[in-house]
């Protein structure tokens, strides 16, 4: 995943950014990049320490039916190996796995960033609203 969309996905997460910037890049991308990126936010997702406990909020914060096979798959766990699966989903359900996984990924990015706000040694806790913060990143990291 490219720097600037690690930084959106993290301002998302903060609140900062909208489902639909984000929706509206994954739209543009191919069915492989598509893939890249859905592997890439498992990866944050995972980064965030997800609970089995968020699963109720994260489909909730969603506004997917629980009935998507993209929900029922994400009632089963957070492990990786069941994260992986529902990434691996097929194509046309690929929107809804990037919804619920930027769900996950927001109510886990909220907990862990309420204990490890602006922890100097992790950008992603930085608070990103503040355009020094993203300069910042972008200098030291890109």
């Amino acid at each position: 995943m490219m720097l600037q969309d690690e930084i959106l996905v993290n301002k998302f997460g903060q609140g900062l950014a909208s489902y639909e910037v984000l929706l509206d890049k994954f739209q543009l991308f191919d069915l492989m990049d598509k893939n890249k990126f859905l592997n890439d936010l498992l990866f944050l997702v995972l980064q965030s320490k997800p609970i089995d406990e968020d699963i109720g909020d994260a489909i909730r914060e969603s506004g997917l039916k629980p009935t998507f096979t993209p929900c029922v798959l994400l009632l089963k766990g957070v492990s990786y190996h069941n994260l992986k699966k529902i990434a691996e989903l097929p194509a046309r359900e690929k929107e809804k796995v990037l919804k619920l996984f930027l769900s996950l990924f927001r109510v886990s990015y909220q907990r862990r960033f309420k204990l490890e706000r602006n922890d100097p040694n992790k950008w992603w806790y930085w608070d990103l609203s503040k355009d020094e913060n993203v300069k910042k990143v972008i200098n030291q990291f890109s």
